[in-house]
């Protein structure tokens, strides 16, 4: 908080600082215990009729009356992350969105509209990454319109709590009725040390996803639309544990890997559930980040659900941090403008 020289705390901020990240400290709400001052850092989204809107790296936008401030700044755009391997929210994005490839996709200015027959919110839906060339309402209806034509729902992806994010995109939406309806988490961390955790032995790797493979995925009835998605990356490969006396031809654990140059993209880790706690998750992202290390990467980036709680136990314990969390945002429902 600011302090003036005479001890004083001191609102530093004003609403030409919209955009910017700020830590703000307010009157704690009636009804508070034992607590006068409640601290809010994130970036400051709007500032109108007399209250702020701070929207938080979770995503989670507070609502702060002008009259409750008591102090405010402006502080650095985003932490200095203390470990993982550095990167801005825009290459992790870029790469991300390969290894994810849609089926069909289509430029609006700096914005990728992406579809896959609706497999996935990744695969369907927009990457803003830059300016759409039209004022944003335009925008958003031509998004509406390109979705719609093709039955699906209008879906936007976006990111807070990183440098480059996109909070006050977040928060236009938001005005405009857009709902946030998931929230995950992009981690990093150093590749190396996940190939050390375990030996890999009786895993095995492909380059495509066979029935057995398929038969563990979570998705049922996937679709050659499905596999396609899947299939795509720069250079992907799929690892399985065979199943023992599982009753089932389904393997006991599976996972994907993509390699991007530096990075290594690890997904679809699933085992089954009479087969847990048995280190064959550890196993199968080991043995993926010995293939990577082998083409050269160096980094490996996973995206986690917030409420999962024991894949980021697991994840942590290898090594992984946050570096940004993301949001799709869908369409309000019915016709008309996106004011």
């Amino acid at each position: 908080m600011e302090i003036s020289a005479a001890g004083r705390l001191e609102v530093r901020i004003t609403t030409a600082d919209v955009g910017k990240r700020v830590s703000v400290r307010r009157l704690s709400e009636p009804g508070v215990a034992d607590e006068r001052f409640t601290d809010t850092v994130g970036v400051l989204t709007s500032w109108n009729d007399g209250v702020l809107l701070v929207t938080r790296k979770s995503g989670e936008t507070v609502r702060i009356p002008e009259a409750a401030l008591v102090a405010g700044k402006v502080v650095p755009s985003a932490p200095a992350r203390r470990r993982g391997p550095a990167a801005s929210y825009e290459e992790l994005a870029r790469v991300a969105s390969r290894a994810w490839r849609p089926v069909e996709s289509e430029r609006l200015g700096g914005w990728e509209l992406r579809a896959a027959s609706g497999f996935t919110r990744r695969a369907n839906s927009v990457l803003p990454l830059g300016d759409p060339g039209l004022p944003l309402d335009e925008a958003l209806t031509a998004v509406r319109r390109w979705y719609g034509e093709r039955g699906l729902p209008a879906y936007v992806q976006t990111a807070t709590g990183a440098e480059g994010t996109q909070e006050l995109l977040c928060a236009e939406l938001e005005r405009r009725g857009w709902v946030r309806e998931v929230t995950a988490e992009l981690w990093t961390g150093a590749l190396a040390p996940v190939a050390d955790l375990a030996e890999g032995t009786g895993v095995v790797l492909s380059r495509e996803a066979d029935e057995a493979w398929l038969a563990r995925y979570q998705r049922k009835g996937v679709s050659e639309v499905a596999l396609r998605v899947l299939g795509a990356g720069p250079s992907v490969w799929f690892a399985s544990v065979p199943g023992t006396d599982t009753g089932t031809d389904a393997p006991a654990a599976i996972g994907r890997c993509v390699v991007d140059g530096r990075w290594a993209s690890f997904a679809a880790v699933e085992v089954d559930p009479a087969q847990r706690r048995r280190g064959l998750a550890t196993a199968v992202m080991a043995a993926l980040a010995r293939r990577a290390l082998d083409e050269g990467a160096s980094a490996a980036w996973l995206q986690v659900e917030a409420d999962n709680a024991g894949a980021r136990a697991l994840y942590a314990g290898m090594g992984f941090a946050a570096h940004h969390a993301y949001h799709h945002y869908r369409a309000p429902e019915g016709a008309g403008t996106d004011r």
